[in-house]
């Protein structure tokens, strides 16, 4: 299979509200919108993917389980910028075993969003050449 172009969609249970979060409160800049104007659909820039937050969660839909991964410059400023800001945080910045600093936040609908930085030593860091 050839994969020419992806992006993760998540149909929240109150879009208008999970489109705020992710623009207003994360700052995700928006790469388009589209649908009626009072209810569009939302694309964002997420790193090198792109987020499509459009559409209602079905009602009976049971919560599978998602999370997003998110790198970041400064995982300890972004963390308490965005507790400071009320956004639910689920766990403090803190080094992994696999040498990541990782910390975890929800979004309105519950979603773990994992933010990441990854330290200058890290592996994931070096010339792959």
């Amino acid at each position: 299979m050839e994969i020419l172009s992806s992006r993760i969609l998540l149909r929240p249970q109150d879009p208008a509200r999970t489109q705020a979060f992710y623009r207003d409160t994360l700052g995700l800049a928006i790469h388009r919108e589209f649908g009626p104007p009072d209810s569009p659909g939302m694309v964002f820039f997420c790193g090198n993917g792109l987020l499509e937050v459009s559409g209602h969660a079905a009602s009976n839909a049971g919560p599978a389980h998602m999370s997003l991964w998110m790198q970041v410059r400064d995982v300890a400023a972004e963390y308490q910028r965005l507790d400071a800001a009320g956004v639910t945080t689920l766990r403090e910045p803190r080094t992994e075993f696999w040498g990541l600093m990782e910390a975890w936040i929800a979004d309105p609908d519950g979603i773990e969003i994992v933010l990441v930085q990854i330290p200058q030593d890290h592996p994931l860091r070096r010339d792959q050449r």
